[in-house]
């Protein structure tokens, strides 16, 4: 059985107190989760027990290292639905998503330089021919996407003169159906996030990929909100690259992952040059390792990535059908319990239907950053801002908002103190003349 109280337990953090001994209830698991004692157990394990770089060495240490770090690859790779090779180590998704778009820009570029020349013979034709954009090709993106998955493209862009268009938004903040038409025959990338990080609202990826597939298009999407709240299976989604991040999965945080197809990493050319990724140099030229090595440029950060693997090993024990469920429920008590505080507009979805537990929202003539600072004088933490989301805040017409998300150890108790915290949001700016209702811990 889930049971989220018995869950809080493994997450020492979870126990502290904050702001003059009130009980911390944590609702920013959007922005980072929290770490359970298993994961902090397996990197201080790898440090105590086997520290030394992967990959190098024929000491025992270094053998050890690279097991455990191969062997971390395996295990996020099945927990996404991925082959091994196909999961690129990264220090975030922000990394994993620009790894792609260097790519491109290396293949266009070398593309540009002509058959002859250094540019060119530093990558492949393979290469040029999948990968290289020229003017008046399209690059297709959509108002929901986080800064990490929209900047790279317009740089992009702006760096190999293709045009970028984007998906438009209902009004609930959903993609909208009716602008899926901007992708067309000049569309060579759609990047999409699988889920907002300001509205929660899933994005139905299969009939996105269709439409790619239709015309030839490669897409890359952006799993960051998804891979730690819902089973993702990234092969089944027919996805062509994804990012994710393990700080977001209950793992550490300078480590994420890109997932590419074999068959487009073996052609991708590389972003980051160095160590680690070569086969051969000499001082005239240099051949590269095969993918995923040839993207792990320099010294790794092995004791994250067994973290990594920690995290997963956790999530898939409790099931993350489970997971989905719970945090379903605990996105309706959220959505419920602002719609019976005066004032406060939820921004996304009004239901828990195809939504993660991520609740944006604004009160009305209180600026967010002030929400936040009232509901922390109770313990309550959230995230206040754009949510490195600034398009989607200006399509649902604000600068900024508001945002609690729940992880797999977020409680009722929790909601509960959050809706009493938005009452008492109301009562401190005069907005309201009734007491608010007793936080937890309160009494």
């Amino acid at each position: 059985m889930f049971d989220p109280d018995t869950i809080r337990a493994d997450f020492p953090l979870l126990g502290r107190t904050v702001r003059d001994g009130k009980p911390l209830v944590y609702l920013d698991s959007g922005a980072t989760a929290q770490k359970p004692q298993q994961v902090i157990d397996a990197e201080l394990a790898f440090y105590v027990q086997s520290n030394a770089a992967v990959h190098r060495g024929a000491h025992q240490l270094a053998e050890e290292a690279t097991e455990a770090y191969e062997l971390a690859r395996a295990a996020v790779a099945d927990f996404v639905g991925a082959a091994e090779d196909e999961i690129v180590w990264t220090k975030n998704a922000t990394e994993a998503l620009n790894l792609v778009a260097h790519g491109f820009l290396n293949a266009s570029l070398a593309a540009g330089a002509g058959a002859d020349g250094p540019a060119a013979d530093a990558v492949s034709a393979a290469a040029r021919d999948r990968y290289a954009l020229r003017p008046g090709d399209e690059i297709v993106v959509s108002e929901a996407e986080h800064h990490a998955n929209l900047v790279p493209w317009q740089q992009l862009a702006a760096k190999t003169g293709a045009t970028l268009r984007w998906i438009g938004l209902t009004e609930e903040g959903r993609l909208d159906p009716e602008t899926y038409s901007v992708i067309g025959p000049r569309t060579r990338i759609l990047a999409i996030t699988h889920a907002s990080n300001v509205t929660g609202a899933i994005t139905d990826v299969a009939q996105l990929v269709r439409r790619a597939r239709d015309v030839g298009a490669y897409v890359v999407l952006d799993a960051c909100q998804t891979a730690a709240h819902m089973p993702v299976d990234l092969h089944a989604l027919g996805v062509d690259f994804a990012a994710f991040s393990a700080h977001k999965m209950v793992g550490p945080t300078g480590v994420g992952a890109l997932f590419g197809r074999r068959e487009l990493l073996e052609d991708l050319p590389p972003f980051l040059t160095g160590g680690s990724m070569v086969e051969v140099v000499t001082m005239e030229s240099t051949s590269f390792m095969p993918p995923p090595q040839r993207f792990e440029a320099g010294t790794q950060m092995v004791a994250q990535v067994i973290g990594f693997r920690a995290a997963v090993e956790y999530l898939g024990a409790l099931g993350m059908d489970q997971v989905a469920a719970h945090e379903a429920e605990m996105a309706q008590l959220m959505i419920d319990g602002i719609a019976g505080v005066p004032g406060v507009r939820l921004l996304g979805p009004q239901d828990s239907a195809d939504r993660l537990a991520v609740v944006a929202f604004e009160v009305e003539s209180v600026h967010p950053h002030d929400v936040g600072q009232v509901l922390d004088s109770l313990g309550v933490a959230v995230r206040v801002g754009h949510h490195c989301a600034q398009p989607i805040h200006r399509r649902l017409g604000v600068h900024a908002s508001a945002r609690a998300s729940a992880g797999v150890y977020t409680t009722a108790g929790d909601v509960e103190a959050f809706i009493a915290g938005l009452h008492e949001v109301r009562r401190f700016f005069g907005l309201a003349e009734s007491a608010a209702p007793a936080a937890r811990g309160d009494a």
